[in-house]
């Protein structure tokens, strides 16, 4: 299944032991554009501290409940690496993040999450409660391969970059479609009412050529007359795989499972 990171917003997210705080926003990865972290607002529990939970995490989810069941505790989330979430997030931080969970990281293979296509693969099960996140520690602080940045960027702060075709100026992000799943980030959603009044499209991020993050601008490789003519995307309608046959026909574009195929035939 398909959802908007909007309707995550407001989220409750619980602990093994009690629940932890409401999501305020996601960070996502811009290489892989993938989500990686909830920010989480704790309220009186920790004092209003903001802090990061990983889908890795995620136990299981109630999306239509819009809660979150993480296999930590309380304690483990209190005594987690500290973080300013208005400050970019480093990729120190998040090896720190990794080691005190005990984690392999996501930064580490070929696949979405490390050498897995989906976070739960990541997840260490804990031995005990306490200490180190009450498992198998990694060094704190270990060394961070050079050039090895953190590419993160919050949904809140893209959300309403200025879109692009080949052509011209056509929309800006509405929000971002997230597969339940994987937490990839399968298409970002489009107003087009900056130039075509009333209407939303959906753009696979494979089809950005080009990100200009200080002019807060997307440029993707369609024109605005295709996109005029495009199907509709309406938020109060699931994303069903006739609905993506439809978007990928239309643009003449093989599908993801298409490309799966493809690249497991090559191999």
């Amino acid at each position: 299944m398909l959802r908007t990171v909007k309707s995550l917003h407001g989220s409750t997210i619980h602990a093994l032991d009690g629940e932890i705080g409401k999501v305020s926003e996601i960070l996502f990865d811009d290489e892989h554009w993938t989500v990686r972290y909830l920010i989480v607002e704790t309220g009186t529990w920790l004092f209003g501290r903001k802090v990061l939970i990983s889908p890795i995490a995620f136990d299981h989810v109630k999306w239509e409940e819009y809660t979150l069941h993480c296999n930590l505790t309380q304690e483990q989330i209190k005594n987690s690496p500290d973080v300013d979430t208005d400050q970019p997030v480093s990729r120190q931080w998040e090896t720190d993040y990794y080691s005190y969970y005990g984690w392999s990281s996501y930064w580490g293979g070929m696949g979405g999450w490390g050498t897995y296509g989906y976070p739960g693969g990541l997840f260490t099960q804990p031995f005990g409660i306490g200490g180190t996140g009450g498992m198998i520690p990694r060094e704190v602080g270990a060394h961070v391969e050079e050039h090895s940045d953190s590419h993160l960027r919050s949904s809140k702060e893209v959300t309403g970059y200025r879109i692009f075709a080949t052509d011209e100026h056509f929309g800006h992000i509405a929000d971002f479609i997230v597969d339940e799943e994987t937490w990839k980030i399968r298409y970002l959603a489009v107003n087009t009412g900056d130039w075509w009044p009333g209407k939303k499209v959906l753009m696979p991020p494979e089809w950005i050529t080009a990100v200009n993050w200080l002019d807060r601008s997307v440029l993707v490789d369609v024109s605005r007359e295709q996109i005029k003519n495009a199907p509709e995307w309406h938020s109060d309608q699931p994303i069903n795989r006739g609905y993506e046959e439809q978007l990928y026909r239309y643009y003449v574009r093989q599908t993801p499972w298409e490309q799966e195929r493809v690249s497991a035939l090559a191999t």
